[in-house]
């Protein structure tokens, strides 16, 4: 089973693919991960074209059966919390248009999966992250891989995959 995660966000929208192997104890295999960036300049059209585009891309590319998509559930900033939930719309547009499963975790779940602690921090859910999935075959210096975001959307991918059977 392949599975797309997805950490939306307007200017930086992280993606994760991973391959689950069934058997008695499930494998996971990253294929490929990294971020999708848009200019900060783009007008919102821009970036929502864009971010629909690469997600679209991906999904052509990897033809996963499942995408997992990190929830939005409370920001602070109602500026921050519009631009991202149009972001998470193309997304699932994308995804519709691809008739895929899509699951939706919020960061508690995911940091209560991935670290067993849902108060952790950024950087406990990415060791645990590393500790889960091989992810040593990546070169990370590469700009689109050291981000938070991408890490992010390996957990939430990595959340999708221990959920479902």
């Amino acid at each position: 089973m392949i599975i797309l995660g997805i950490d939306p966000g307007s200017v930086i929208t992280g993606y994760a693919i991973i391959k689950k192997q069934r058997g008695s104890e499930p494998c996971l295999k990253v294929v490929d991960f990294g971020c999708i960036i848009t200019d900060k300049f783009f007008t919102t059209g821009e970036r929502l074209k864009k971010i629909y585009k690469e997600v679209t891309k991906l999904i052509e590319k990897h033809k996963p059966e499942i995408m997992s998509v990190e929830n939005l559930f409370f920001f602070k900033n109602l500026k921050t919390v519009m631009p991202v939930s149009q972001t998470k719309g193309v997304i699932l547009l994308a995804a519709a248009e691809k008739k895929l499963q899509v699951y939706e975790f919020t960061p508690l779940q995911v940091k209560m999966t991935i670290a067993g602690y849902g108060r952790a921090e950024k950087k406990q859910v990415q060791k645990m992250i590393e500790k889960t999935i091989n992810i040593d075959c990546f070169d990370l210096t590469k700009n689109n891989r050291k981000k938070d975001d991408a890490f992010d959307a390996l957990g939430v991918a990595i959340c999708a995959a221990l959920k479902t059977y």
